[in-house]
């Protein structure tokens, strides 16, 4: 599964919720939380609930939801009762504004309880949740971390600017936390949806970071961070040369070869087969 585009949706607008599944996005968020007003919470529960049963919606992609009020989201979406358990089309969750391990456990926790088991997508956008962020990628639950720069350049009182030095630390904080938990990092989202040049921009970042994906908050996103986020062409081919030079230097007993007149060792091989493991992702055939 690759996680390149993670769209959001507003769970009190279920127009948009069934075309968030009609985009190329990898990922589709189901939003319970701040894209839904507080009048709006239990009609947004309601009809998340409704397309996540009907048996019609099927798309291919990932769907998950992003919990708000947890209990209430949950009694809404599984049934309180074991008898009004529904069958959903749903992937996993995405939890807001974690801070500690304790807080994806106890969501985990609710989960299993109500008889159903879902990976979780970690949201740091606090200093407390940077800060603990490695500790959080290892919770057992927990498959992707997410950087969230607007909340937590507000956590920290930080100015956000087009460059984005204020959240520089701690962008490569929550990246290097899910790495070394073997897990995705998905990147913050580029909050001006008509700014195109700007995404790439950004999204240019994202790929020299080293995120799998980043998000999305409106359809006409998700291209452009596609596009970023798969290999191109020419750097799958680069990949495949040099993985067939290692299977040749390994059978010599050679340690570091050449592909290209470039001299390569292990950390170009890891950079091979992490361009080739992107690709697969993102369907290629190699």
């Amino acid at each position: 599964m690759t996680r390149r585009s993670v769209l959001f949706s507003p769970g009190d607008r279920p127009e948009l919720l069934r075309k968030a599944a009609t985009t190329d996005a990898d990922t589709v968020v189901f939003d319970l939380e701040d894209a839904v007003a507080p009048p709006r919470k239990a009609e947004a529960r309601t009809a998340v609930r409704e397309v996540l049963v009907d048996p019609g919606f099927d798309p291919d992609c990932e769907v998950a939801v992003r919990v708000g009020a947890l209990d209430a989201d949950l009694d809404v979406l599984f049934g309180a009762g074991d008898d009004d358990s529904p069958d959903l089309r749903l992937d996993a969750l995405v939890v807001p504004k974690v801070e500690s391990p304790a807080d994806v456990r106890r969501v985990a926790e609710a989960v299993t309880a109500r008889g159903a088991s879902l990976p979780l997508i970690a949201l740091v956008e606090t200093a407390g949740g940077v800060l603990d962020a490695p500790a959080v990628a290892r919770v057992d639950a927990v498959d992707a971390l997410v950087f969230g720069a607007e909340d937590f350049a507000a956590s920290v009182g930080a100015t956000r600017t087009p460059a984005g030095d204020e959240v520089s630390y701690a962008r490569q904080r929550v990246l290097v936390a899910a790495r070394a938990a073997g897990i995705d990092a998905i990147d913050t989202l580029h909050t001006d949806y008509e700014d195109d040049e700007g995404l790439r921009t950004d999204t240019a970042t994202t790929v020299q970071l080293g995120y799998d994906g980043k998000l999305a908050i409106h359809p006409r996103q998700v291209t452009i961070i596609n596009e970023a986020l798969t290999p191109a062409e020419d750097r799958i081919a680069w990949a495949r040369r040099v993985l067939e030079a290692k299977e040749a230097a390994d059978a010599e007993g050679r340690g570091v070869f050449s592909v290209d007149g470039e001299m390569i060792d292990a950390p170009l091989v890891a950079q091979a087969e992490r361009t080739l493991e992107r690709a697969r992702a993102a369907g290629f055939e190699v």
